[in-house]
């Protein structure tokens, strides 16, 4: 573990927001080539105090030292000027910018004459794409890149910006273990070069394998920090929560028996569904009060699926049959009206983040509670109605969706869609950058959906994710179904073997 005095340190950190108090007298230090790696639950401060550092939050009470020099940043502009950076759980690209552009967002090198540097910014962005094993063409646009790789130039754009603090929040969450192993090559190489990180993440296995120290949070409050090497999964899972990892996760590095499917007729047909290099030729069904793993690693074609069949994307050739009736989705609200509900795997895309609870809950059912006039007292006792169900904290439905953790946000979603229950449930990533305790609030939640005989697919790069909820598993490699698992053993192992 790295020795000298903190580059970094707070002292006695306290922020509230709309009188709920997320941090609550917090201390931190953090020394030069040191990884420092944060957990806790959804909610109890990390990202509030990483925003703190990055200049995001500058209202708060407490002492913050820089160089052992007492400072304040007023703007996240203060903290770039002073060498901290932030990759931020929720992505801050330009999607109708280029890659290029985005690696060198606010950068771009500049010629004697004050133009940019087109060929150079091109040429240097593909290079630093490249040292994270990341092969795509710079001067593609942002948006159209799935959302794994969208995180990856952005962790690009943080991590080669000279910056000698970087803080990054989950990110790791739409990585494939390949490129895991990249980007911890990479922050091993910074550590050497003297920089220092912080390292938020719910993968806990990953805290452990590239952090020098953890530092744990529960409830606004810091409950205790210990060397990595001299750590196991157990006792920071037990400091988090106050219980034992066992009694909220299952590890599913063992084998999972599948169950036999039932006899009933799919819901869902999808047959021979092409749409260029990412999907070719799938084939998959999914029947009442069943849940349907679909897992691969980023990049295999399982967000284009999605989209596909939510009407967001119109595929070359292919059939779709709901309810035994045969379906063309020339757009959502086509799917919707089929009974065909999306989750997708970015929250910020499916929200209103500076909007309150009860409206993001009301928005996808305006039509069927309101014929001329909005009425904001229904709105707010079916949103009610939801947050208590779902158990949703804080459980104030007025409060704006942007304060919640991201654990709640992600129910908030899954509630637009319960007070009329669709046929089909699509999730992608529904437990992406969640905690171990919001994790199985949120698989108990889809359990319970299955129970009442809806349809759900479940689309992950997680393979404890599939492994834990799905009573049948498809495996996608280069948008082909390469392997089906159904009505019998599987294991984490094979999951990974067969992608």
């Amino acid at each position: 573990m790295p020795q000298g005095a903190p580059v970094l340190e707070l002292h006695g950190i306290t922020k509230s927001f709309g009188g709920v108090e997320a941090l609550r007298g917090v201390d931190f230090a953090l020394r030069a080539g040191e990884i420092h790696g944060l957990v806790g639950e959804n909610g109890a401060g990390k990202s509030t105090l990483m925003k703190i550092i990055a200049g995001t939050h500058a209202d708060f009470s407490g002492r913050f030292m820089l160089d052992g020099c007492e400072t304040r940043f007023r703007s996240s502009r203060d903290a770039i000027g002073a060498g901290i950076a932030m990759v931020h759980q929720e992505l801050s690209v330009a999607p109708d910018l280029s890659v290029a552009e985005n690696v060198f967002l606010g950068t771009q090198p500049i010629g004697r004459l004050g133009l940019v540097q087109w060929r150079r910014m091109t040429r240097e962005a593909g290079e630093q794409l490249a040292r994270l094993g990341v092969d795509i063409d710079p001067r593609q646009r942002m948006g159209d890149l799935p959302i794994g790789l969208q995180q990856l130039v952005e962790i690009t754009r943080v991590l080669f910006s000279g910056a000698r603090i970087v803080i990054l929040d989950e990110p790791t969450s739409a990585l494939s273990p390949p490129e895991v192993e990249r980007l911890f090559g990479v922050l091993r190489r910074l550590r050497q070069e003297g920089r220092s990180m912080v390292f938020i993440s719910h993968f806990i296995d990953d805290i452990l394998r590239v952090s020098d120290v953890v530092t744990v949070f529960r409830n606004g409050r810091k409950v205790a920090e210990m060397p990595a090497a001299s750590t196991d999964k157990g006792q920071l899972i037990h400091a988090m929560i106050g219980r034992g990892g066992g009694e909220l996760e299952e590890s599913y590095t063992h084998d999972i028996v599948l169950p036999r499917p039932t006899a009933e007729p799919p819901v869902l047909r999808v047959a021979r569904l092409a749409l260029g290099r990412s999907l070719r030729d799938v084939s998959l069904d999914v029947r009442p009060g069943e849940v349907l793993g679909v897992y691969g690693f980023m990049g295999s074609g399982q967000l284009d699926l999605a989209r596909v069949l939510f009407g967001k994307l119109k595929p070359e050739r292919g059939e779709l049959a709901v309810g035994g009736r045969t379906v063309r989705l020339r757009s959502t609200a086509s799917a919707r009206r089929a009974g065909i509900a999306y989750v997708p795997e970015s929250r910020r895309s499916m929200l209103f983040h500076q909007e309150p609870i009860y409206k993001n809950v009301s928005i996808s059912i305006l039509d069927r509670i309101s014929s001329v006039l909005l009425r904001p007292s229904r709105e707010r006792a079916i949103a009610q109605r939801q947050v208590q169900q779902l158990q949703i904290r804080p459980p104030r439905v007025e409060l704006d969706l942007g304060m919640l953790s991201g654990g709640n946000q992600q129910k908030v979603g899954l509630a637009k869609w319960l007070t009329y229950p669709p046929k089909v449930l699509i999730l992608c990533e529904p437990t992406r950058g969640m905690d171990v305790g919001a994790k199985t609030d949120v698989a108990n939640i889809i359990r319970e959906l299955r129970s009442r005989g809806l349809a759900i697919i479940v689309l992950s790069t997680e393979p404890e994710t599939v492994l834990s909820l799905a009573d049948r598993i498809v495996v996608l490699k280069r948008g082909m179904v390469v392997r089906e698992f159904v009505d019998e053993t599987v294991s984490k192992d094979r999951l990974l073997q067969v992608a």
